[in-house]
């Protein structure tokens, strides 16, 4: 038997080349519904959503227990046919147009990962008459766009000392005075580390430089978290009894995911490890806090290179503060020197 509908979608037309948007933008689109025979429509309407929802799973003795928790951001309808009124529609193609503004709150950027998703989406549904009602889904990509002057926090210089004396199999001393020009970077750009090493040691010892991500999900009061390397570079080595400054710039991909700092329950963030290998023993390292920002406008208003992230500055809202670190006692410190990837 030949179904009524034979195709019902709903689509969005993009705002830039990227095809990215931010708070307060507004996004037009439609639907469209192809019938193969005249049909009676009861109602149609279309949603737009942002949410965010993180879920997993951990053993719990001979059972096994889910944390999951969800946020909502906004949900709003807009009626294309109203059910009291229904529509008798045509055989053929059928496009209802609509448009919405998103809201002008600090909303965090779309984000999917294992354990996690911050998700935007605009959802159709037809309801017929004695039918099953018909639904179409679509995502779009919101990007949270700080500017790099809005947080002074952003533009600090960071510098750390770390002193290893080693045993064993090497003796001596190794030390390094690193920093980095601010805390804040764009895609694509460059870090600039700077690294004074003094190697008062038997062995060759080479700087090494790893960038990577932390992922961390909130849920019942537990904190699952998921570490990614994103780029490992090393130096020249170093002879011993030798005292040098190094200079390393290291590229952020342009690509990479923003800083997610704005979300109560997903938490992205990255570190930028300087360390120096050393054989037979523990490698002496410095941890810096790093905040991805999104690649800075091209003349037209869009991202150069490609990359899929914001332009747009955001507003304030209900969901501009992230949890405390202090929340849970699992949570590291900004700066833990400690931790390993």
């Amino acid at each position: 038997m030949l179904s009524t509908i034979k195709s019902f979608s709903v689509g969005y037309n993009p705002i830039n080349q990227n095809n990215i948007f931010t708070s307060g933008d507004c996004i037009a689109g439609q639907i469209t519904l192809e019938l193969a025979k005249e049909c009676e429509i009861y109602s149609l309407c279309v949603k737009l959503k942002g949410k965010a929802e993180v879920s997993w799973v951990e053993p719990d003795g001979k059972k096994s227990k889910t944390y999951h928790a969800k946020e909502k951001y906004f949900s709003i309808k807009q009626v294309i046919i109203e059910e009291s009124k229904g529509s008798i529609n045509s055989k053929g193609c059928h496009v209802y147009p609509f448009t919405f503004q998103i809201p002008a709150q600090d909303l965090p950027s779309s984000f999917q990962d294992t354990y996690g998703k911050i998700v935007y989406t605009l959802e159709a549904n037809l309801s017929r008459s004695m039918r099953a009602d018909s639904k179409a889904k679509t995502q779009f990509t919101i990007r949270h766009n700080e500017r790099l002057y809005s947080d002074p926090s952003l533009m600090s210089r960071q510098q750390d000392i770390t002193e290893k004396k080693l045993k064993l199999f090497s003796s001596g001393t190794v030390s390094m005075d690193a920093n980095i020009e601010r805390t804040g970077f764009h895609q694509g750009e460059g870090i600039k580390v700077v690294a004074s090493i003094n190697n008062k040691s038997s062995r060759d010892i080479k700087p090494k430089y790893m960038l990577y991500m932390k992922i961390s999900y909130f849920a019942k009061g537990k904190r699952k978290l998921d570490r990614k390397k994103i780029l490992k570079e090393m130096g020249d080595p170093i002879p011993p009894s030798a005292d040098q400054t190094v200079t390393r710039v290291i590229t952020i991909p342009p690509d990479m995911c923003v800083s997610i700092l704005n979300c109560d329950i997903l938490r992205v963030e990255y570190r930028l490890k300087v360390y120096l290998d050393v054989k037979y023993a523990v490698d002496p390292e410095i941890k810096f806090p790093v905040v991805i920002l999104p690649a800075l406008q091209g003349p037209d208003g869009d991202i150069p290179g490609g990359t899929s992230f914001l332009q747009n500055p955001p507003a304030s809202g209900p969901f501009a503060t992230p949890p405390p670190y202090e929340a849970y006692g699992m949570y590291p410190v900004l700066k833990d020197s400690t931790e390993k990837l």
